[in-house]
């Protein structure tokens, strides 16, 4: 018996819209329309406003006059635009990370019930409902040499001969600040965390635990792989969020000691309203988006690959 060649498949038909059909695609359109007019002045607008101010010498009061590409080129000759690139990027690993550990173990805790499970579960999540700059405040108070807990703590348990200056250096102010950050994070990371690790079905770790594997075995070898969606976007929001630190710094080492903790959006704040060079602040702006756009870029592209 001959076969019909493949290429002599018929295609099916394209359906002509029915008048419903098209009544259904206006209706859609109706409902995203408000959302994509949002999003037109709200990121639009700003951010073709923020790349034509990056080619001006524009003030915050005067005469705005194009430069070309001179902003770009200062950035390279600012010290200190340069050093918050890469402390920006030194921070960003170490909180990302930091958070990222912390929150899978204690998802891994607080997964199994039990009567202390929910309040732990609370207690956990609670940070994440108050903002960076309120969170900055309580913890520069606890981080306060003369009245803060942790000093008196240090002190009293003989590690420190006296009050203990936790933002005297950049790595004091850095590790300072991450610990708030990670301390801050860790809700939303282990709840999202928990959830995913709450879709794996139960009968592959009953079918290992069968086969004899071990808690390491079952966390390798199944946990992990299943768990890699939830993984990256985690990753995704948490590379993103700390590219963009400023309340964090601004609250608690106000850029200090010696401007050694200032990241790139703090550069931004300090080149538009403390020195009012609108047109560099938004260079260092275009600078920023960029770079997160490539790190996004590579992390989903690196997420496609896997799934």
């Amino acid at each position: 018996m001959a076969l019909a060649p493949v290429t002599s498949a018929r295609r099916p038909e394209r359906r002509r819209p029915t008048a419903l059909s098209r009544r259904s695609a206006a209706t859609g359109a109706a409902f995203v329309l408000p959302a994509a007019l949002l999003l037109v002045v709200f990121f639009g607008a700003p951010l073709s406003l923020s790349i034509v101010m990056s080619f001006f010498d524009w003030p915050l009061f005067g005469q705005r006059t194009p430069v070309g590409l001179d902003n770009y080129a200062a950035i390279l000759d600012d010290d200190i635009a340069m050093q918050s690139i890469g402390f920006t990027l030194y921070y960003t690993v170490l909180v990302t990370v930091l958070t990222f550990v912390v929150s899978f173990f204690l998802a891994l805790l607080v997964q199994k019930g039990g009567r202390a499970v929910g309040f732990f579960r609370t207690a956990i999540f609670i940070p994440s409902a108050i903002g960076f700059g309120l969170a900055g405040l309580l913890w520069g108070f606890l981080y306060n040499a003369q009245i803060g807990v942790f000093s008196g703590f240090l002190q009293a348990l003989g590690l420190a001969d006296g009050p203990v200056l936790f933002f005297q250096t950049q790595t004091s102010s850095l590790w300072a600040v991450i610990v708030m950050v990670v301390w801050k994070s860790l809700g939303l990371n282990t709840l999202v965390m928990l959830v995913g690790l709450q879709s794996i079905p139960v009968e592959l770790y009953e079918a290992a635990r069968v086969d004899g594997a071990s808690w390491w075995q079952r966390t390798r070898l199944i946990t992990l792989p299943l768990m890699r969606p939830t993984f990256a976007l985690l990753l995704v929001l948490g590379v993103s969020g700390a590219l963009l630190s400023f309340d964090q710094f601004f609250v608690l080492t106000a850029g200090g000691p010696d401007r050694s903790t200032i990241t790139m959006v703090y550069a931004i704040y300090r080149a538009a309203f403390t020195q009012f060079h609108l047109g560099y602040a938004a260079a260092i702006g275009v600078v920023l988006m960029v770079v997160l756009l490539l790190v996004n870029i590579v992390q989903l592209r690196f997420l496609r690959t896997k799934d």
